[in-house]
């Protein structure tokens, strides 16, 4: 049986898909700075922790590199309102989404940590810097020039890995997609278009990442 393509059917919902798009690009922010934020201090704590804090870190990221992403979010979304933690779905998928790359970034961090050139830690230490004022002043300036790259291709899997919050009900863009399927049973228009959405949104956060790293941080690097 032959199948007619009729985008037509399906244009009008290009806003809302749209949409959909922008919430995508939200919860990928959310995501990455409040992971960025989480990976930064375990980074710290792992390099230069000690005792059971240092081990805690550790089995923390263990955990979370070990298990899959859909699961911890149905972790918070189902278990969490056992014990009186009640999360709507688009709070649910945000948190597991940061719980989950501050795993990642946690270690992409920690790769940084140690590029440090002991002479630069030395000389902090020689004008007195206390190990706070090191991680601000000398630390962090460094890991974010250096891992500007790898920090960038992590925002992009994020965005590309909100497509997850479809499952539990929020209208990000594969979840709009599925809802316009669901009436106009156009599924190869419909996610044609969703895809070309992600071509656009991955584009656009690659330009614009680009563009911060060359002129802020003085990265070299290409879009794609």
């Amino acid at each position: 049986m032959a199948y007619t393509l009729q985008f037509g059917q399906v244009t009008p919902y290009l806003w809302y898909m749209a949409g959909g798009a922008w919430i995508a690009l939200q919860l990928a922010g959310i995501a990455f700075l409040f992971g960025w934020a989480i990976g930064l201090v375990f980074a710290a704590v792992s390099e230069y922790g000690r005792g059971p804090l240092r081990w805690a870190v550790r089995g923390y990221v263990i955990f979370i590199l070990n298990t899959p992403l859909l699961v911890q979010i149905f972790f918070i979304y189902f278990a969490l309102p056992d014990v009186g933690i009640l999360l709507g779905s688009y709070e649910a998928v945000a948190i597991g989404m940061a719980l989950n790359a501050s795993a990642y970034l946690t270690e992409i961090q920690r790769a940084g940590f140690r590029s440090l050139r002991r002479q630069e830690l030395d000389a902090a230490e020689t004008i007195g810097f206390s190990r706070v004022q090191t991680i601000r002043y000398v630390v962090l300036p460094h890991i974010v020039k250096v891992l500007f790259p790898p920090l960038s291709n992590q925002y992009i899997i994020l965005t590309m890995t909100t497509s997850i919050a479809a499952i539990f009900g929020v209208e990000e863009l594969t979840g709009r997609a599925y809802n316009i399927n669901a009436e106009t049973f156009r599924s190869l228009e419909i996610f044609s278009i969703a895809a070309l959405y992600y071509v656009v949104l991955t584009f656009v956060a690659s330009t614009v990442l680009y563009w911060i790293g060359h002129y802020f941080f003085r990265v070299q690097g290409k879009v794609f």
